[in-house]
Parts: C-alpha cells; structure tokens; sequence
C-alpha cells in the first residue's frame, strides 16, 4: 500500500463577522481535500486577558499551518487580522486571500 501524501494545511484568518464565507470558505477547501484550521467563536464573555490568550492560540494553529487565506468582505481587514498576516509572513508562510486585490 502507497502512504497517502499529507494534505495541505491552510489556516483561515479574518473577522468572524463573516461567519457565512468562513463557512463557505471552509467547505471548498475540504472539498479539494485540505485540513482547514480557523477561529471558532466562543460563548464565554470575552476580557481582555481571554481575548489575547484566543489570539495567541490563533497563533498556533498558523504555526500548523502550510498557508494563510485571509476571508474578508468589501475590503475589510482589521488590527487582529493584520497581525495574523504579518506572523504568518514573518514565519515564512504563504498568505492567499479571498479578495486578492487585498494582497499587498
């Protein structure tokens, strides 16, 4: 039997705003066969301290991760996100985006 290659990793990053295109986002790359990493909302109330720990773990699952996709709507990329993209580029990672006319 032939080991199966390791699939591409590519960690989702952007507002969960856009729960709908994470979403949609998340089910076409499975559907092409890749492990999708992303933020999950939580119910607890968010503090400051809870905030930036949910941040730093964000920050690993772009450690796992082969590639970025940075979802987003008419533009919009906020502090958080950008700080994601800058990690991931620092780490060497490649950064896609669902608009590419953000990619600058």
């Amino acid at each position: 039997m032939r080991p199966v290659d390791r699939p591409r990793v590519v960690c989702l990053c952007g507002s969960l705003r856009f729960r709908d295109l994470f979403a949609s986002e998340r089910r076409r790359l499975t559907s092409l066969g890749v492990i999708v990493l992303g933020p999950e909302e939580v119910d607890d109330d968010l503090t400051p301290a809870r905030r930036a720990a949910l941040g730093e773990l964000h920050l690993r699952r772009i450690d796992l991760a082969d590639e970025v996709r940075v979802v987003s709507d008419g533009g919009y990329v906020g502090a958080s996100t950008r700080r994601e993209v800058a990690y991931a580029r620092q780490a060497g990672k490649a950064v896609t985006w669902v608009e590419p006319h953000l990619d600058a």
